[in-house]
């Protein structure tokens, strides 16, 4: 039997292979995975953390703002990883109540993580996605609108194209986490995955995080952040 690391998250164990992968090389050429975390940070980042430092594998943190989680936003930072805009509050009815709001929304959220971490970025996702549709409930039309004027105040915004649906149901089960990205990849070079750091509701993402980075190892891919000039992976639907 191989031996492996426990980690205690949220009362269940999370086993580590003791097998490091940190000189991995990936085998397939130009073939990029970016993992992605919506909605943080949570209770669940130190652990999320812990596992991408294992597999030296650095992540995208596309964060709003929580009461009393500072050190995590720091944490992310100091850790190596990228830091984004996702909205102050992730209230649709707020964040998508008109251009005026929406910028005023990404300003806060960019001066909080700025105050926190000294980190000040115009790389940014929309709540729900730049395809989503619950905006026209607040502003008919605004999406539109909004995919033209984050581009010309300079902002850079990313969707996915890999959906780990973990926050469709609370507490998916992680093999079904994985066998979610498993079937989405496809044969795509450039892999953005959608995955949650949002609590207890999340909180099986954590578990099925080692596989999917395991995954990806497997398939060859390797596995970076993003920055402002990372290939935009944007819905057209």
């Amino acid at each position: 039997e191989s031996s492996s690391v426990e980690e205690e998250n949220n009362g269940g164990e999370l086993k580590l292979p003791m097998e490091h992968y940190i000189n991995f090389v990936p085998h397939k050429k130009d073939c990029v995975a970016y993992l992605t975390f919506d909605d943080g940070p949570s209770e669940n980042t130190d652990a999320i953390l812990d596992i991408l430092d294992y597999y030296n594998v650095k992540a995208t943190f596309f964060v709003i703002y929580h009461k009393d989680m500072e050190d995590k936003y720091k944490a992310i930072v100091n850790a190596g990883h990228t830091i984004a805009l996702h909205s102050y509050s992730h209230e649709y009815s707020s964040v998508y109540a008109g251009e005026a709001s929406f910028f005023d929304e990404m300003n806060r959220i960019s001066d909080y993580i700025y105050e926190q971490t000294g980190v000040r970025t115009k790389l940014m996702r929309f709540p729900g996605g730049s395809s989503n549709t619950i905006s026209r409930k607040y502003s008919r039309g605004l999406m539109k609108k909004l995919k033209k004027s984050v581009t010309e105040r300079g902002y850079v915004y990313q969707d996915w194209n890999v959906d780990s649906r973990d926050a469709a149901k609370a507490k998916t089960p992680p093999e079904k986490l994985l066998s979610n990205v498993r079937n989405s990849i496809g044969d795509k070079k450039t892999v953005v995955v959608l995955m949650h750091d949002s609590g207890n509701k999340t909180a099986t993402t954590v578990q099925a995080l080692p596989e999917i980075i395991e995954l990806f190892y497997e398939k060859g891919y390797s596995m970076e952040k993003m920055d402002i000039n990372t290939e935009q992976i944007h819905h057209n639907w």
